[in-house]
């Protein structure tokens, strides 16, 4: 075997495995599991998750999960919360604590003073026998046969199937709470997805220029409009109403077509009933139509009223292409 085919072994071996330990684990969901979740969605307070080493990490982007998806939850290290940071831990908290072996010493001196004070704990381990698992109130299964890893030391396996009983413990959480698409963008206002499920056309044309003229407006006058309000485009207005739409394409048409363009006015040239699209739909809509009839610019109503533009190009400067 050279290094090529075997490192594709290897990889391929990694990823057997791990999948092989995730499928397992849809066996290990119980009743507790859903004790747990049902506890975690009636409590008044917040999700502490806590572990060392590696399950650390784990926590960090469980905890990630679960704030963005409607549950308040923090982040507390096992070695610092009993060196000062047990402080985090408020009165109506549930702990997670995130261990494989669920024996470290970090872990059996922190589990006693969490039950001190009375709160809550929910062991995410793959040892129900241990310490942490005997202590804990709700014990999550996250049980692997062996690590990715050759040596079955480094942790792989263990640590993607915690990733996976904390990403069921979210889903679970959302279900319950209905936690809509609205509110998965109420906390991601920064990123493209959450621009795609708040941003409206109206953000869009009033960044922009309103390019307009009447249907006796001559042809150079339009061009003109075209040209200084830059977006390539101009809407043909009557009584405030769009009958119909000029483009650069339209224009260049025109001039292969004729060889003068005296006399000539916009109703003469104008593509009528052109695509539209209201002023408060949602931004990724425009997107949708542009990509379904191949145009790189769509004009905006609000109550039947000419109200501007959306180009392509405001896609994708705000990221929804």
């Amino acid at each position: 075997m050279n290094k090529q085919e075997r490192i594709i072994s290897v990889a391929k071996n990694t990823i057997e495995t791990e999948s092989k330990a995730i499928a397992n684990l849809a066996h290990l969901v119980n009743e507790e599991f859903a004790g747990a979740v049902d506890y975690i969605y009636n409590s008044k307070g917040r999700v502490i998750i806590t572990g060392i080493g590696k399950s650390a990490n784990i926590a960090t982007k469980i905890v990630a999960t679960l704030n963005s998806t409607g549950t308040p939850a923090i982040f507390m290290h096992a070695a610092d919360a009993i060196h000062g940071d047990l402080g985090t831990i408020q009165q109506n908290d549930t702990v997670i604590c995130i261990s494989k072996s669920g024996n470290t010493p970090e872990i059996k001196v922190l589990v006693p003073l969490i039950k001190a004070i009375d709160n809550k704990l929910i062991a995410i381990t793959g040892n129900g026998e241990s310490f942490l698992g005997q202590q804990a109130d709700f014990v999550l299964n996250a049980y692997v046969e062996k690590e990715a890893c050759p040596n079955n030391l480094a942790p792989t396996t263990s640590t993607t199937a915690q990733l996976v009983i904390g990403d069921a413990l979210a889903m679970c959480l959302l279900d319950l709470r209905g936690f809509s698409s609205k509110d998965f963008a109420k906390f991601h206002p920064g990123g493209s997805l959450g621009k795609k499920l708040y941003l409206r056309v109206s953000n869009l044309t009033s960044l922009n220029e309103k390019p307009q003229v009447s249907p006796d407006t001559d042809v150079k006058k339009v061009i003109v409009e075209i040209s200084e309000k830059m977006l390539g485009v101009t809407a043909v207005v009557e009584n405030d109403e769009i009958i119909g739409i000029i483009t650069d394409g339209d224009l260049r048409r025109m001039l292969t077509k004729t060889d003068s363009f005296a006399g000539l006015t916009a109703k003469d040239i104008m593509t009528q009933n052109p695509k539209k699209i209201a002023n408060n739909a949602m931004a990724v809509e425009a997107m949708e139509m542009m990509d379904k009839y191949g145009i790189t610019q769509i004009l905006a109503e609000e109550k039947g009223k000419y109200s501007g533009v959306v180009h392509i190009h405001n896609l994708t400067k705000e990221g929804i292409i």
